[in-house]
């Protein structure tokens, strides 16, 4: 099993400029073998990422564009993985797209990065660099002080360098034995979750979950500093020679003043701390709910359908429901906790959870409803949470007909394989895990 820790780096000046410069070698280099790339394949050839990497590493020290003004070959003071593993990476990313399209799924093609809008980043293997308690030596930069020490003593499969606003990290793959990766649990529960906006999770014990909305709370600031850096590129413009609303030339680079520069930078900041507050909500909530329960079940979400909605993509962006579930299927498999992933067009607020009845009229902005078969009077999301409950604590639900309101279709609700109960150890005693597949490595711990 393989697990990441994500440290941050207290580089000096200079250590910072070189993790600039190999980032920029890194995404250069990115540009140039997807641009062969894209050339072999208009000229009926079969690309290979090896190839290219050959043929790169036999030009690298004498092509012009990979000289500086002295004539020098600036990569040799790059470490040589910034601009070795972006082949590997473009290959990943050919494979996943024709992947993707056999598949039937939505995909696009690998681009082009751009510097300020791509992510900075480079890698390290794991025998070009060393880890000693708080510090990291990294090929041609030196020791580099960490924040805090790296969490796995086990073998280390590799680093990854990258940059978030103005603040540098270090995520190191370590592999770690199973005893190490595998988690116990507290508790034994079943819990149905609803996502939603009012409440960012509303659980099927009656628990609401408010999130914390930090793109709301800073949205004044956020656009106080967007309009101050707007206007400095405008300047720019001006300065340059063009139109202060007119479209730049493809290539064409504006002057950078230092003011640009202070601005950007407090705006990148401002963008970091939101998106540091959602993962952070996001992250508790997840653990605490594979933590203490030993199956979930939550709904498939056509989370980039609902973003097309102009009234409401700002409020479900903010919420982060793409993040919500991918640590929900990562952190369940080191829980042991059985995740159940509920079809898109089970229709969860619409039914009974009393009595099946459901609700043909319900509409989005209907917080509340009283079943017409039964009389009971249910509050919508805590309805739907208990319905996804008993998709693994009951027989499987009724089916209705599709409709043009979000009504199940034929077929398409999950079935369920009887009732969800608490696990036992083999050697014969309660485990509070619940974790059966890893019972074995846990009782010999013991």
């Amino acid at each position: 099993m393989q697990l990441t820790h994500k440290v941050a780096l207290c580089p000096t000046p200079e250590q910072a400029d070189n993790f600039a410069r190999a980032c920029g070698t890194a995404r250069r280099v990115w540009n140039w073998a997807l641009g062969e790339w894209n050339k072999q394949y208009a000229a009926g050839q079969k690309p290979n990422a090896m190839a290219l990497k050959k043929r790169f590493n036999a030009i690298k020290y004498s092509d012009r564009q990979w000289l500086d003004e002295n004539g020098q070959p600036w990569l040799k003071t790059i470490h040589r993985d910034a601009h070795a593993q972006p082949f590997a990476h473009l290959a990943k990313a050919w494979n996943r797209f024709f992947a993707h399209i056999k598949a039937g799924k939505p995909a696009h093609e690998p681009r082009f990065k751009k510097k300020g809008r791509s992510r900075d980043s480079f890698y390290v293997a794991n025998d070009k660099f060393r880890v000693d308690g708080k510090t990291i030596r990294l090929p041609k930069i030196g020791e580099v002080a960490m924040t805090e020490a790296l969490r796995f003593e086990r073998k280390i499969l590799g680093a990854t360098v990258s940059r978030t606003a103005d603040n540098w990290f270090v995520a190191i793959q370590v592999e770690v034995p199973d005893a190490q990766f595998y988690r116990r649990r507290t508790a034994n529960g079943v819990q149905g979750v609803d996502l939603g906006l009012k409440a960012a999770a509303t659980l099927s014990s009656g628990e609401t979950i408010e999130a914390p909305k930090p793109l709301k709370a800073a949205l004044r600031r956020l656009k106080i500093h967007s309009r101050r850096l707007s206007r400095k590129i405008e300047a720019a413009k001006i300065t340059a020679g063009f139109a202060p609303n007119a479209r730049l030339p493809k290539g064409t680079r504006l002057p950078v003043s230092r003011n640009r520069k202070k601005s950007s930078a407090t705006l990148a900041k401002r963008h970091a701390r939101i998106a540091n507050i959602r993962a952070d909500f996001t992250h508790k909530l997840t653990t605490q709910l594979c933590r203490e329960n030993q199956a979930a079940v939550i709904e498939d979400l056509h989370i980039k359908g609902m973003l097309a909605n102009e009234t409401l993509a700002r409020a479900i962006s903010d919420v982060g429901f793409w993040m919500f579930r991918s640590q929900m299927e990562y952190k369940a498999k080191r829980y042991g906790t059985r995740l159940v992933i509920a079809d898109r067009w089970f229709p969860s607020s619409r039914l009974c959870s009393i009595c099946d009845g459901k609700n043909e009229a319900l509409t989005l902005k209907d917080r509340e409803w009283t079943c017409p078969q039964c009389g009971t009077h249910h509050d919508r999301d805590h309805n739907a949470a208990q319905n996804l409950k008993r998709l693994v604590t009951a027989t499987a639900l009724p089916v209705a007909r599709p409709s043009g309101n979000g009504g199940a279709m034929v077929g398409m609700a999950p079935t369920v394989a009887g009732k969800v109960t608490p696990a036992r150890h083999e050697c014969g005693q309660q485990d509070t895990s619940g974790q059966e597949k890893n019972c074995a490595h846990l009782c010999a711990l013991s």
